[in-house]
């Protein structure tokens, strides 16, 4: 009997394989090569909790270009370097434009908003974003004028310091403040209590979405939940959301329908009193918009101008090459315009250098929204795919010193500026960041100004190379906390 019931068991054992074999191809042709996952752990014992994106670069070295990791029981395709990045973001168009749910950001967003949304409501939030920042100036004089006005309100911040170490932090009121007026239609004063609450819990998210215990929510929410770690995160985006209220309701009476708009508020509100049946404009999605647009838009351009000035201060021969040419083309009395990127090709190659090396945002995942081939797999539906950015910023193949600070990287033998495909610091695709010309924009006007200004120092007894120029932990490779010193110049 025991012989039989042996036999039996063998029998449909082989029967299972049969089916399973004949039911879809072998996992060798559906999904890509990787390291052999845990019980349970999947290959987070192979990862750096603070540096996931070099873990993966190391992993890639063995795997190749694209490879298979599994993320506790999540199994998660990583792309390396630019090639396969490109490939992926470029050439498959909708296949790879949705975002996999994680779950911190299900719970924040609810599947609404910009960032983390998919489908038909990410498709219709996007669009009208980008429909009002071109209609609210983005990308034209007036807006600049804009940032120029801010940038006279920063300087004068710094100046009362007198030459005295300020916080760097203080840098990204300036970028912040260019944000809030184009979401409001105001800007604030730097004291104003509202302004520094919504700065001061900002960064407080930024933090706690970049810590170990939000981590390992998104990889075990069950475990997270029954741990709670992801209250404390919930209660300070709760707060952000009770500022976003307010602010919305101070704007409830907009242009009439049709009218021109004063700011993305104003927009979103005659929006959702227009034809919305479907209800992608109601309040809930609406401040789910607004909440996207100041995370995103505050963070990572405030994060962005704080490293441009650092390293500044860090390499004192590169910011000295850069105030050479500001004050040889622009003069002392002349502030930067947008058009003379063109004229200052050492600052702007010093400025797309920055981003390159800060590599500011690693990766953010995508989605597969059908059935995707992609580098000789098939991919199924819902896989989460990660392109790792940093890998296409520090290509070995794309950039001669890409662990270096090298702004000779976007420069040729002239000393003319030169793009590169694989500067990508804003992804590509789909889902290029919408508020890519805006940032640019910004960085270059804050950035020259600042400079054509001051001379950025560390703080007396404080050598330039004893800046330490590791990112923070955070939910964005932002600088640590530091002082530096303003002194005007000439």
């Amino acid at each position: 009997m025991a012989l039989l019931l042996l036999g039996l068991l063998v029998l449909l054992g082989l029967w299972g394989l049969l089916r399973a074999s004949a039911r879809s191809p072998s996992p060798a042709l559906r999904w890509p090569p990787g390291p052999r996952p845990l019980p349970l752990l999947g290959n987070l014992h192979l990862l750096s909790v603070s540096q996931q994106d070099r873990s993966l670069m190391e992993l890639s070295k063995r795997y190749g270009p694209m490879f298979t990791v599994h993320l506790g029981c999540q199994k998660t395709v990583v792309l390396s370097g630019y090639e396969a990045v490109r490939e992926a973001l470029v050439g498959t168009g909708q296949e790879l434009a949705d975002r996999p749910p994680i779950p911190i950001f299900q719970l924040i967003q609810q599947g609404g908003g910009i960032f983390f949304s998919s489908g038909a409501r990410w498709r219709a939030a996007r669009q009208f974003t980008v429909r009002v920042l071109h209609s609210l100036g983005v990308g034209q004089a007036p807006m600049a004028d804009k940032v120029l006005q801010e940038l006279a309100c920063l300087m004068g911040q710094l100046d009362s310091y007198g030459g005295r170490p300020f916080p760097l932090a203080l840098l990204g009121w300036a970028p912040s403040n260019i944000t809030f007026a184009l979401l409001f239609g105001q800007r604030f004063d730097y004291q104003d209590t509202m302004f520094v609450s919504l700065l001061g819990l900002i960064d407080e998210v930024m933090v706690l979405l970049g810590s170990p215990s939000l981590q390992l929510f998104n990889i075990y929410p069950w475990l997270g939940t029954l741990l709670q770690l992801h209250r404390p995160v919930l209660r300070k985006i709760e707060e952000v959301r009770v500022i976003l209220r307010t602010l919305l309701q101070a704007r409830a009476s907009p242009t009439p329908q049709g009218g021109p708009v004063r700011s993305y508020v104003d927009a979103l509100i005659q929006q959702g009193q227009g034809d919305d049946q479907e209800g992608l404009f109601a309040e809930d999605n609406a401040v789910a918009c607004v909440l996207d647009m100041v995370m995103a838009g505050t963070e990572t351009t405030s994060a962005t101008l704080q490293w441009a000035i650092l390293l500044m201060a860090k390499y004192p021969g590169v910011q000295g090459r850069v105030q050479e040419e500001l004050g040889h083309v622009l003069g002392p009395g002349r502030l930067p315009r947008p058009e003379d990127q063109r004229v200052l090709p050492y600052t702007n190659a010093v400025l797309h250098e920055v981003q390159r090396y800060i590599t500011l945002l690693p990766h953010v995942p995508r989605c597969t929204a059908a059935d995707t081939q992609l580098g000789g797999y098939l991919l199924p539906k819902g896989t989460p795919v990660i392109p790792l950015l940093t890998s296409v910023l520090l290509d070995k193949t794309q950039w001669e010193t890409p662990d270096q600070f090298n702004p000779g990287h976007f420069l040729d033998a002239d000393g003319h500026f030169v793009k590169r495909a694989a500067f990508l610091p804003f992804s590509t695709g789909r889902r290029v960041c919408v508020g890519e010309s805006l940032a640019r924009m910004e960085l270059f006007l804050l950035f020259a100004g600042l400079l054509q200004r001051y001379r950025l120092l560390p703080p007396s007894g404080i050598s330039p190379t004893a800046l330490d120029a590791t990112p923070a932990p955070a939910f964005t490779m932002r600088p640590r906390a530091h002082t530096l010193r303003a002194v005007p110049w000439p």
